[in-house]
């Protein structure tokens, strides 16, 4: 019916016709549930390269960063309010004002003081002391090794690397090979296993920005990275697990491992993530080309959900924002549609599958 870019360009006007730029949700706050979204429509932008598209980034930019750069309406301890930045690039370079890069250095600069548990770990949030959790590599790892690329600061590389390292081997389930939504080294969280600190579920969503963020971290880590090889193989066992678990829709469950259990069901968003970072492993040669048939039967069943109505598509079976929880919490999530985080993921895997298949 469509082409892959243009499902993204159907998402991407969907919400652009919804929401103005300043006005995308949650209003007044500098957060990546607007990043991912602008994310896509960046990544779109750079495929069909209509103004639109970069004119909708640059107003929702404008209105939280001043003419000299200050940024307002972002959390300073929540690695969630770092991701937004990663837009800053594009835009710095396309326009050459200074306040984009005045931003990014008052954004990206915050990691190097950041508050880190006993072994060196992010915090994922000021409020929740010595936990991480797999969202935060994609909230501040690309973002971080491309501000050390482009400025000049090889120690980014290093920390991002740490990152993933730390992170994966304190949630990688040596079964399944499958990763737990987050840990807390103290084991003090309520969802902190006693002995391992981890918490108890293999949830979609947080999973899913894992290899997406991994695949993005490698277009601008140096080749020669002492840490470049480990990222490949933590990215290709964590595909090898996913797998697995791929439902005959083509399609993954909200909680990854229980695909059997009736109360369980398919979820958008994390699908998209996984499709996406499949897509792009296997563009890039980090997958042989064979796993794009995993990709493919994704696409395929995700946009057999989707449809249409007079404002535009419907993105539906979309988790909500969650924290960290046990099953029950996980499963009883509402849905949402277009919601920003699925119509990110959702643009993201239409234009990494268009690149592959065109």
């Amino acid at each position: 019916m469509y082409t892959p870019i243009q499902w993204a360009e159907k998402a991407c006007e969907t919400l652009m016709k919804k929401f103005e730029a300043p006005n995308l949700p949650p209003v007044g706050r500098f957060h990546y549930h607007q990043g991912v979204f602008l994310l896509g429509v960046e990544r779109c932008w750079e495929q069909n390269q209509n103004d639109k598209y970069f004119n909708y980034i640059k107003d929702w930019v404008d209105s939280y960063i001043s003419d000299f750069g200050s940024v307002s309406g972002n959390n300073t301890t929540e690695l969630d309010d770092v991701q937004p930045g990663i837009i800053l690039f594009n835009l710095f370079e396309k326009t050459n004002l200074k306040k984009y890069k005045n931003a990014l250095y008052e954004i990206v600069p915050l990691l190097k003081s950041w508050k880190t548990n006993s072994e060196g770990g992010f915090w994922h949030k000021g409020k929740t002391p010595n936990q991480m959790w797999l969202d935060g590599l994609f909230m501040g790892g690309p973002i971080a090794v491309k501000f050390g690329k482009v400025f000049n600061d090889s120690t980014y590389f290093d920390m991002v690397t740490y990152q993933a390292k730390l992170m994966t081997e304190h949630t990688k389930d040596d079964k399944s090979g499958l990763l737990y939504h987050g840990c807390d080294p103290t084991k003090e969280a309520e969802w902190a296993d006693p002995i391992t600190g981890r918490s108890s579920e293999f949830w979609g969503r947080a999973i899913g920005w894992y290899p997406v963020a991994i695949v993005d971290i490698l277009d601008y880590l140096p080749k020669d990275h002492k840490d470049r090889d480990i990222l490949l193989q933590i990215l290709k066992d964590l595909i090898d697990a996913l797998i697995l678990y791929q439902d005959k829709s083509g399609l993954w469950y909200q909680v990854i491992d229980k695909g059997e259990n009736p109360e369980n069901w398919l979820e958008t968003s994390c699908s998209s993530l996984f499709v996406a970072a499949i897509a792009k492993a296997v563009r890039m040669g980090y997958l042989d080309a064979s796993y794009f048939q995993y990709a493919k039967i994704g696409y395929k069943g995700i946009i057999e959900t989707i449809k249409e109505d007079e404002n535009g598509i419907i993105i539906s079976g979309i988790c909500i924002g969650t924290p960290i929880g046990d099953y029950d919490f996980y499963i009883t999530r509402p849905t949402t549609e277009n919601d920003l985080h699925g119509a990110g993921a959702f643009i993201l895997m239409c234009v990494e599958v268009g690149k592959v298949i065109t």
